[in-house]
């Protein structure tokens, strides 16, 4: 029967402690004995074939980047809306047409090549070198339980890579303005890249016999992946592909384009401004709280295939962009000029958005971290009020997991999501209504969520049985408080 309780985590000693300037490691206790293993067991060997298994996964890997080379064209050369032939007699010359677009403005080039690759080094020698702390996630269970561990030096490295890139922008090594120059060539290798660390990864894993939890359809298996915890040296490349290179690479695509607006007209509109400052605000959350990924679903179940691969090396960066290059390459999107009350909205919806995310994510990683005993206290900026839950209750589970009832936890089940979809939206709203290519991000994300959660849910209610129904009896509410 689950009992609901209080725990004292010291959380307000624990902030004023310094944060240490070099690695350290975070001791964590051995795998709590009276967890059922057996269950985790089972559920970490079940194979699900999702997204209409091999036939769905082959469509996806084929659509995407078909559907990202096509929104491209669309902003780059028609103003934003969707292009379409004039009839059905002239699909054939309006294939050809588009064809030709992408042979003369997305084939790659020296500069995407180059600059490519070089950020996809650089940012694994910072992965690999950069001072940081070490924790220790979640048991694994085809591992013996074992809890692996993982360099967390996100914060160094981003500062780092800041100072390169205005070094290499003051000195003419590589003027930021020329990314968004050459976004048609960077997406391309973008994309190879994406297919490229696929099939290698997944190679590796059969003829290495280090797959896992394999469906027997290749195309399911190159799609779901093969390797769980891929890694080379020291780096675990699931955490340095999802935060050193899709949001990193998304930051300065926009601050590109926030360059190249100053170059062609001698200033900068708050809508762009706007735009920078929302991925400025996400990827710093994913630096300064990397110390929480390791303990997230994506790195203790998902497996590293094209679907985790694709998305971080190419498709976050050159979707999630749309608003920035809509303000900026469309003609309709130069000439936006809110009025100020709704630009005061939007800032606002932005930054509360934001400020429930962050703190949302923070309460519940600093919570699971203080229970298993790897949580570290940082002082990255920024710190905000509310982050940590002091005395926070939870329900102990018979399986032997705590689930937080407290704080925004307490609020609503999947409130970090309901925050993540609302700064989502307002990218689309600064671009206002012309075009609804600004909005492929909140929709996406909306289908990606809801799917999420259906699995989320699917799986707890398995692990946890009664216990689960006694959580959603506590927090009824998945989405918004009152409403869903």
């Amino acid at each position: 029967m689950a009992q609901s309780r209080n725990v004292d985590t010291d959380e307000r000693a624990r902030e004023d402690e310094p944060l240490l300037p070099t690695a350290h490691r975070a001791r964590a206790p051995s795998h709590p004995s009276n967890v059922n293993k057996t269950i985790d067991l089972q559920l970490d060997k079940q194979i699900h074939l999702e997204f209409g298994g091999p036939i769905g996964v082959t469509i996806m890997m084929i659509f995407f980047p078909s559907l990202m080379y096509y929104f491209w064209i669309c902003i780059e050369f028609n103003n934003g809306h969707l292009a379409h032939p004039a009839s059905l007699d002239t699909i054939g010359e309006w294939s050809l047409q588009q064809w030709d677009l992408l042979v003369k403005h997305a084939a790659p080039n020296v500069f995407a090549v180059t600059s490519y690759t070089i950020f996809i080094f650089f940012q694994f020698a910072l992965a690999a070198f950069m001072p940081g702390p070490v924790v220790k996630g979640l048991p694994v269970p085809s591992l013996g339980f074992k809890q692996l561990e993982y360099l967390c030096n996100g914060l160094s490295s981003w500062y780092a890579t800041i100072v390169a890139s205005v070094i290499m922008h003051y000195t003419g090594l590589m003027p930021i303005s020329r990314i968004i120059d050459n976004f048609g060539p960077l997406m391309t290798v973008s994309m190879i890249f994406g297919f490229g660390v696929t099939i290698a990864t997944y190679l590796y894993g059969v003829l290495c016999n280090k797959s896992h939890r394999m469906s027997g359809y290749v195309m399911y298996d190159i799609f779901m992946g093969a390797v769980l915890n891929p890694r080379i040296g020291i780096v675990d490349l699931k955490i340095w592909a999802e935060i050193r290179i899709p949001w990193v690479l998304l930051f300065y695509i926009t601050v590109s384009a926030a360059f190249k607006e100053w170059e062609v007209t001698g200033a900068v509109r708050p809508e762009v401004l706007f735009m920078v400052l929302a991925h400025a605000l996400y990827v710093n959350a994913c630096m300064k709280g990397e110390e929480c990924i390791p303990t997230t679903w994506d790195i203790f179940y998902e497996k590293w295939g094209f679907m985790l691969i694709f998305w971080n090396f190419s498709g976050v960066p050159f979707t999630y962009c749309y608003s920035s290059l809509y303000l900026l390459k469309t003609e309709t999107g130069r000439s936006i000029n809110h009025h100020p009350v709704f630009l005061v909205f939007e800032y606002a919806l932005l930054i509360l958005a934001y400020y429930v995310w962050d703190t949302a994510n923070s309460q519940k990683n600093r919570f699971r971290m203080s229970q298993s005993g790897t949580y570290i206290p940082r002082k990255a900026f920024p710190q905000l009020p509310w982050g940590t839950i002091v005395d926070p209750t939870y329900i102990t589970t018979q399986h032997g997991s705590q689930l937080l009832t407290s704080g925004w936890w307490g609020v609503a089940r999947k409130i970090h999501y309901t925050a993540d979809l609302s700064m989502a939206l307002s990218w689309g709203l600064i671009c206002g209504f012309d075009s609804w290519i600004p909005y492929f991000y909140v929709v996406f994300f909306t289908c990606v969520l809801v799917h999420r959660v259906s699995r989320d849910m699917e799986r707890c209610k398995q692990k946890y049985g009664a216990d689960w129904d006694a959580y959603c009896e506590k927090v009824p509410y998945i989405f918004i408080p009152y409403v869903y």
